[in-house]
Formats: structure tokens, C-alpha cells, sequence
């Protein structure tokens, strides 16, 4: 509404509009900001974008080996093919060789040295992507084979590490060990996990004046893009400015090796002084970049008769591949998670970053999290088939509870436990119990379709574990007409950041969505900025924006109350109006006249996260703001003759605290459980005994499809319960922690496999359970029943 036709308004008319109530702040399910220009396709990614003139385009050739010396490179063969403006090798990069994100390891080309099959050795740019993949296969690259090490538990038994181990102690396992009432071992594997992204790795990079580069990123992380930019350059961060709208998807792959292609088009646009863009292809970014950490677990647990755990020891190794990426914080994360929702009373957890030769591993949804929880479930139902007990009763057991049993192995205290609670609420819109007992009846007169019952709990720690990245930045102008233009340094993925954000300011101002506008990250306009990851994307850069909005309705305040000589108290936003005392006006009415009085319109803000912190020599702290919770009940159906099964019905409730937007929170509630479902079912990964990765495209990975779903999926969030903690407006990160919501599929599977044998043995499946792991595990346990 024009400030022109809100002025022929009547004060009584204005007050009437003023009361009514605003429909697009925090707690409404506003649709995301750029869902209609993505089903359309009118949403641009980096390849959508007009090519520049004059634009180069790169093919890096991958290692055929896993281990090997370089003896030569002959690039001379490339330039035999019409359009080829350059080939380089790492001696042709004029800064920094290193890229790697945290400490040095990852060269942006292998320098007399492959340590992994799909390393990149050279790179070619020419006129067209065809031609400069075909101008880099014919150079001629000459190796000497070295022994690679491709087993985690090789690795292990090797301490063939990429960095040190570390520890969590607490209590006295050994003794409680040693005194068991009952004992269990054993050891498991955890499969990793490829982002499966649908826009690959791609940069477009144009060369400025005085050195600088202007980078189009796909990258989750645009403050390292700029840092790792300007060091292969050899020049100042200010020099590189990174760009970045939207991706297709990150899950935590561009965290830190969207990096790559934007550091290998800026070498490239230096020595040609042309844009450069780089796109990987399919094939090649799963070849080329590192998935989800695969795991190697062994433990050893002793419980009473109740099936509470009295001791546990844990070895958690994490296959880190070739270099560190961020493999230190993310078996960090393991093991601060490996308790997930259970008090452990006597426990010594060792992490071990182990070095083999394949791409190194990076971050994913969930960031270790997910690693550490599948032991402890799956000790859990071993305990309650030990004992003969429902395994859901094993879980409440083992529950944290207060006083004496709410301390974690790295010395936070659990506070504000809701688990318990929610718990009683999901077991009665679940019927876990009545249908435990009709699934047993089934099972008993069915031969070969068996079906599984599991419950599983969350509990999941926000915030970044490298406590300094827990902070954000915003910068929020209000232009005269009352339109809101806003950046804050997180990256839109698909998951709705921007949309939350929007939000957030709405609220702040009491103004509609639809007149505030979320530009492309951007580090000239927001510099330092953390990653969007860590399901600290709302969390911080909307406290951020919050902060910013605040700070600007509060010169609005000011200035109204002097200018219409009333109290401060007497100024009020709502439905897009402001009051002060008795006189009405529209936003941009407020705007204007603030203006025109010289107030400033703009602001910058500022968030970190209070109260959090983490001693490595002590190895305790707080290194979690808080926990969100949240509970999945899955039933599957298992045919014993094929190891084929069909997820029957799912049941999921999760905790948001305060919801900004519940159909945003609902879409990644169920979106999380999917993947997490895929990760510990379909989504195997294999490597030939060369170091190949053979499932490198959608023919070989099986990602979760429609027909994948639950027939019956029942999704709710938790209501009435705000945050206890100051977020931004007491709502909860939603973007990890249901993702652990997906190891009842798991465990649902299991549980059926378990009946073959009447419940009394836990069945020997690796994760992920495949149709023909599952009927590995059916025939090992028919043996074991047999007494073979």
C-alpha cells in the first residue's frame, strides 16, 4: 500500500488496520521463498548463468591409481586438440598448493604423489568442456605403483592415522568390566555415504582489476572459497569475492571441497586472464570428492539384569581417507554422540582418524553424529536379546535421568531432558506396544515374510564442536519506500534458511515477508563467515538478522517517541503500521519521515553462541548449546527367501522447540529420515581392491526413490515446547537431528531378522543392510540357531 494513499486514511481507519493480526512472522507455515521459481526451473544455479565472453572451461584428469609417484607429466599432447588455452600441473600454480581446510594435506593438484584413484594430477581449460576433457586424457602421466592401504581396520591395526587419537573418560570402565553381571563384544561396520547433490561441484570465476577474482561458488562455506582463492593466488582475501544464491543441494559436501573448482578456475583465469568456470561431472565428482566417514566399531559392554549398562569401552575409527578435511571434528562428534540418548555410567571412548587411500572424507549430515549413535543402538537391542527383553525397554532403562545420571562422558550435564516425556506421547499415537504383540503373532504363523518393530531415540548436540565458528553476521538496509533488503553470511541449499530469515526480520518489524528481500551470500557485504552447517543456519545468521532488525527498530523507536513527544513504551509495530501514542501510519510513513530526519536506516548484526566451550587436554566441557530430541517408530517387512523388505509404516516425532515455520520443520523432518533411511539401507558404497570407487553414478548408488517411502508416514513436531535456551525465538535446529531418526529403519530390520530365531540372538548385519546383507544375515543366524 502506497505511503500516498495510507495518508487519505482516517486515524479510526488506521487503528482498525493496526490491530489486525500479521500473517507472515515466525510460527506460520510461509511456503520457501524460492519454491516456485525451482519448479519451474526459473531458479539459477551457477550453470544457469549467462557464460561470460571469452570463457574458459576446465577437466581436471583424475589418478587411475590409489598409490603411486609421479614421474613425469606430459602435457604437450593437449595442445594438439583446436581450442585449448592451457594445461597446469600443481608447479603451475602460482600461490599455495594446499587447500586443505583445517590443516594441510590436500593439495589442489597431486605434486609427485597420487595417494588416491581420482586424485586430480592436471587440468585443462579450453573453449568447451568436451575438448578440454579430451585434451586432458591424451596427456601422458607416467607412475610408479606403491602400496596402498585401503582397509579401516588395516589402517587401525597399523595406527595409520591422519591425525591423533583422542579420548573421553568417565567413571572407571575397566573395573565396571571386570565385575560385569552380564558381558557383551562385538564389532561393527558403517557404511559411508555419497552426497548425491543434485548440482555437482562448480565454480565460475572472472578476473577483476589489480589481481582480484570475482567467484560464482556453489559452496556452503564462502568465507573458505575466499581464504583457499586467494591463497593458491598468492594474494590478499580482500582481492576475491565470492557469490553465492542458491545451491542444489550441499548435505555437507561443500563444505570444504566446493573449494576445489573454484581454487582450480582462479589459477586458471590468472595465468589466461579469461573467466574460467569449472563443472563436475557426474562420474567424476563421486570419484573425485569424499562421502560420509565409514566406520569400524568394536566394544565391549557390561549390564545388570535390567539391561542398564553399567560399563562400556568404545573404539570408534573413522576411515578419514588420504588428508585431515575436517575428519578431526567430525570423530570428535562420534564420539560425543556415542551415547546418543543413554547415561553412561562407567565408559572409556577412544576416536582413531585413520588413513587410507580414498578420497578424503568430509563432512555429512549429521557430522559424525550419526556414526557414533548406530553402536549404541545397536548395543542396545544385543542387550535385549541377551535378556530376553522388548528392546524399547532397554532404552527407557538406560534413559539420562537427573541427578546422578545426567552427566556425559565429556562432562556436560543434560539438562532440560524432554526424551522421557515425548516418549510416552509417540508410544501412544504409535501403539508400539499392541502392535509388538500382533507383529510376534504374525511372525509366529508366517513362514517366510517377517515383520521388524523399532523405536529409537535422538538426542542430538547443537553447535559447531570448533567453538569459534559458533558466530554470524547480517546487514539489514530499509530504503525509503519500507521495502527490507537483507544479507547474513549462511547459504540457501533448499532447506529454507532464507525463508526462516525472512521471518525473523518480518517479526522484528511487523511487516509482511513479501516486502523484505534475502540477497545472494556475499562476502564483500558480510565478511568471516561461518559455514551453513552444523544445523546452525538459523541459529546463527538469524539471531544475526534478528539483531540487525532490532537495532534499527530501535532508532525507529527512539526517533518516534521524541518526534511525536510520547514515551518510548507508547511506539508499537504491527500488521505492517506503527503507533506512537495516538497517531497512526503505515511502515513506509515511519520510514520516510525517519529519513528525512536523518536517522540511519541501515545496520549490521552480530550473533555468537553463549555458554559453549571445550577443553581437548581435559576432554570436557560444553561444546553443545543444547540438545533437540526426537523419537522414530518404523515397521518394515522382511522377505526371507530374497533379503527384500518394504518400511510398512514410520512415526515420527521431533522436537523444534518453538517452530519458526512448521511445514519447512515437517519437509526436513521427513526429508532427514529419508536419507538417514538410505545411508543404512540402500546407499552402498564399493571400491574395487585397486582403490576405484565403482559406484560412481546413479546406475550403481541406489539412493532412497518414492517407491522407497513407508506405505503409512506419520510425521508431527513436538508442540508447546520453547527452547529453554535463548534462540532466536526459542525454536531448535531441524536440520541434523532427525536424520538420526533413520537408524529405527535399521533397527526395524533387524528385528526382524531376529524372529527367524525367535528373538534370542542379534543378527550379524553390517550397515547399510541391503537386500543381500540381510540375507546373509538370515542364513548366519539360522546357523547360529541350529547350534552350527
Amino acid at each position: 500500500m502506497s505511503s500516498q494513499f495510507i495518508q487519505t486514511k482516517t486515524q479510526a481507519e488506521l487503528e482498525s488496520i493496526f490491530k489486525k493480526d500479521l500473517k507472515t512472522g515466525v510460527g506460520r507455515s510461509i511456503k520457501h521463498d524460492s519454491a516456485d521459481k525451482q519448479v519451474s526451473g526459473e531458479a539459477l544455479y551457477i550453470d544457469d548463468k549467462l557464460e561470460f565472453p571469452n570463457q574458459l572451461h576446465v577437466y581436471a584428469r583424475m589418478s587411475d591409481r590409489a598409490h603411486a609417484k609421479i614421474l613425469s607429466i606430459d602435457t604437450s599432447p593437449c595442445y594438439e586438440f583446436d581450442g585449448v588455452a592451457i594445461a597446469i600441473t600443481a608447479k603451475d600454480v602460482p600461490g599455495n598448493l594446499d587447500i586443505g581446510p583445517v590443516v594441510s594435506g590436500d593439495p589442489l593438484l597431486a605434486d609427485d604423489l597420487v595417494e588416491y584413484y581420482g586424485q586430480a594430477v592436471l587440468a585443462v581449460a579450453a573453449n568447451d568442456h568436451e575438448t578440454a576433457r579430451k585434451a586432458a586424457m591424451a596427456a601422458i602421466i607416467e607412475y610408479e605403483d606403491l602400496e596402498p592401504v585401503l582397509c579401516v581396520e588395516e589402517a587401525l591395526e597399523k595406527k595409520h592415522f591422519v591425525l591423533d587419537s583422542h579420548q573421553h573418560v568417565l567413571g572407571d570402565s575397566k573395573t565396571a568390566l571386570a565385575n560385569a553381571t552380564n558381558r557383551i563384544q562385538g564389532k561393527l561396520h558403517i557404511g559411508g555415504q555419497e552426497h548425491f547433490y543434485l548440482e555437482t561441484q562448480i565454480a565460475s570465476v572472472m578476473p577483476t582489476e589489480d589481481g582480484g577474482m570475482m567467484v560464482f561458488s556453489s559452496t556452503q562455506n564462502p568465507t573458505e572459497v575466499q581464504k583457499l582463492v586467494a591463497s593458491v593466488l598468492g594474494v590478499d582475501m580482500h582481492k576475491v569475492v565470492i557469490d553465492m544464491r542458491r545451491m542444489g543441494g550441499g548435505f555437507g559436501g561443500k563444505e570444504t571441497q566446493a573449494a576445489l573448482p573454484a581454487c582450480m578456475s582462479a589459477v586458471i583465469a590468472r595465468l589466461t586472464n579469461r573467466p574460467t568456470k569449472m563443472r563436475v561431472p557426474r562420474m567424476e565428482d563421486m570419484m573425485m570428492t569424499g562421502k560420509r566417514h565409514p566406520f569400524f566399531v568394536k566394544y565391549d559392554v557390561a549390564f545388570d539384569n535390567d539391561g542398564m549398562i553399567e560399563g562400556i569401552e568404545v573404539d570408534l575409527a573413522g576411515n578419514c581417507g588420504y588428508s585431515p578435511d575436517l575428519s578431526g571434528s567430525i570423530v570428535d562428534r562420534a564420539m560425543f554422540h556415542i551415547d546418543n540418548a543413554y547415561f553412561l555410567k562407567n565408559a572409556t571412548i577412544n576416536g582413531h582418524r585413520c588413513k587410507t587411500n580414498t578420497a578424503s572424507n568430509t563432512a555429512y549430515r549429521g557430522f559424525g553424529g550419526p556414526q557414533g549413535m548406530v553402536p549404541i543402538e545397536e548395543i542396545m537391542d544385543s542387550i535385549a536379546r541377551n535378556l530376553n527383553k522388548d528392546p524399547l525397554d532397554v532404552r527407557r532403562t538406560n534413559y539420562y535421568g537427573k541427578d546422578d545420571r545426567n552427566e556425559t562422558a565429556y562432562h556436560q550435564t543434560v539438562e532440560h531432558n524432554i526424551l522421557p516425556e515425548i516418549t510416552e506421547e509417540i508410544l501412544a499415537s504409535s501403539d508400539y506396544y499392541e502392535r509388538r504383540e500382533e507383529i510376534k503373532a504374525f511372525n509366529a504363523e508366517s513362514r517366510i515374510l517377517k515383520k521388524g518393530l523399532a523405536m529409537t531415540p535422538v538426542k542430538f548436540g547443537i553447535s559447531f564442536t570448533a567453538t569459534f565458528l559458533n558466530q554470524a553476521g547480517a546487514l539489514i538496509h530499509v530504503y525509503t519506500d519500507g521495502s527490507i533488503r537483507i544479507n547474513h553470511g549462511g547459504t540457501e541449499m533448499g532447506q529454507g534458511l532464507n525463508t526462516k530469515v525472512r521471518q525473523i526480520v518480518s517479526e522484528v518489524f511487523q511487516v509482511e515477508a513479501e516486502r523484505i528481500e534475502i540477497t545472494a551470500t556475499n562476502t564483500d557485504k558480510v565478511p568471516n563467515t561461518s559455514p551453513t552447517a552444523a544445523s546452525s543456519g538459523t541459529d546463527l545468521n538469524g539471531k544475526a538478522a534478528q539483531n540487525a532488525a532490532l537495532t534499527i527498530k530501535q532508532r525507529l523507536v527512539e526517533f518516534a517517541a521524541k518526534h511525536f513527544n510520547v514515551e518510548e513504551s507508547q511506539v508499537e509495530f504491527n500488521n505492517s503500521h506503527v503507533r506512537a501514542g495516538e497517531n497512526y501510519m503505515a511502515f513506509e510513513e515511519i520510514i520516510q519521515l525517519a529519513y528525512f530526519n536523518q536517522v540511519s536506516l541501515s545496520s549490521t548484526g552480530f550473533y555468537k553462541t553463549p555458554k559453549i566451550y571445550y577443553d581437548r587436554d581435559s576432554a570436557s566441557g560444553r561444546p553443545f548449546y543444547y540438545y533437540a530430541y526426537g523419537l522414530a517408530c518404523c515397521e518394515v517387512l522382511v522377505d526371507t527367501y530374497t533379503g527384500e523388505y518394504k518400511f510398512l509404516r514410520t512415526d515420527l516425532l521431533q522436537d523444534v522447540g518453538e517452530s519458526l515455520n512448521p511445514a519447512i520443520d515437517i519437509g526436513q523432518v521427513e526429508g532427514a529420515f529419508v536419507q538417514g533411511m538410505g545411508w543404512l539401507t540402500t546407499e552402498e558404497l564399493v571400491w574395487n581392491d585397486k582403490g576405484r570407487l565403482m559406484t560412481s553414478g546413479p546406475a550403481s548408488y541406489k539412493v532412497p526413490a518414492i517407491a522407497d517411502m513407508p506405505i503409512d508416514f506419520r510425521t508431527n513436531l513436538v508442540e508447546s515446547r520453547k527452547n529453554p535456551e535463548d534462540t532466536v525465538y526459542h525454536s531448535k535446529a531441524v536440520g541434523e537431528p532427525p536424520f538420526m531418526l533413520g537408524i529405527a529403519a535399521w533397527c526395524a530390520i533387524k528385528d526382524a531378522i531376529a524372529s527367524v530365531a525367535d528373538y534370542k540372538y542379534q543378527p550379524e548385519v553390517d550397515a547399510p543392510a541391503t537386500p543381500e546383507r540381510v540375507l546373509m544375515g538370515i542364513q548366519k543366524l539360522r546357523e547360529k540357531a541350529k547350534g552350527l
